[in-house]
């Protein structure tokens, strides 16, 4: 037999080791979907405890049986309350980052581009409003490195709007873009939360009639 030709037959020799590696590794896969799904359906309860509550008023047990899971099961995934913390808000402070350069890769007029920012901004308000609430009033309650972090991604966040109301603006000062950004933030980040805490009912407005009100105000304040 050739050596050709006992290359072509040493596949099929393998094959059953082959088949039983894969069985193993679907095992792992298996568990850190599992995993991984645990984590999110704690952040999901912690956003939820801590926008309703305060960090200081959820105990570890309060936060597990929220999530369907013991006080114990936590540490399985963070080492802390503080840990699910900086989880919470560096995890959407990298998704707002992320999804304005994203934005802003997309090219197009100045004028264009501050309105797909204040679209997605408004979209990720109204998805957030719970997380926008915590970090409002507990982002004190995060040790200063993970304080840091969370600052420097959102530092950079409003600069891409700097960068594109600049384009709009060019005679403004720096100074006087980071206000209009600023004032954009504060109007969309702060209506979902309050229309849904003064709400007789308790429930959010409705996306459909909230969405196109905030990015008309914001786009107001914002264009020239």
């Amino acid at each position: 037999m050739s050596t050709t030709e006992g290359a072509g037959v040493e596949p099929l020799d393998d094959e059953p080791a082959r088949g039983a590696l894969a069985s193993h590794d679907a095992e792992p896969t298996q568990r850190s979907q599992a995993k991984a799904s645990r984590r999110e359906a704690l952040l999901a309860a912690a956003a939820e405890l801590f926008a309703q509550r305060g960090f200081n008023g959820v105990s570890i047990e309060e936060l597990g049986a929220a999530a369907g899971v013991s006080g114990p099961a936590v540490y399985r995934h963070f080492s802390g309350k503080q840990s699910v913390l900086a989880a919470l808000l560096l995890d959407v402070s990298e998704e707002l980052l992320a999804g304005g350069r994203a934005v802003v890769r997309d090219g197009g007029t100045a004028a264009a581009t501050i309105r797909r920012l204040v679209a997605f901004h408004v979209e990720f308000a109204l998805g957030n409003a719970d997380i926008i609430r915590v970090q409002d009033r507990d982002l004190a309650s995060m040790n200063e490195v993970d304080r840091n972090s969370v600052r420097t991604l959102q530092r950079d966040y409003v600069q891409l709007w700097v960068d594109v109301l600049g384009r709009l603006h060019p005679d403004a000062e720096t100074v006087e873009l980071r206000v209009q950004a600023h004032a954009a933030f504060g109007l969309i980040n702060s209506t979902p939360h309050s229309l849904r805490s003064h709400s007789r009912s308790g429930r959010a407005t409705p996306a459909k009639i909230a969405r196109p009100v905030l990015e008309r105000m914001a786009l107001a304040a914002l264009l020239p």
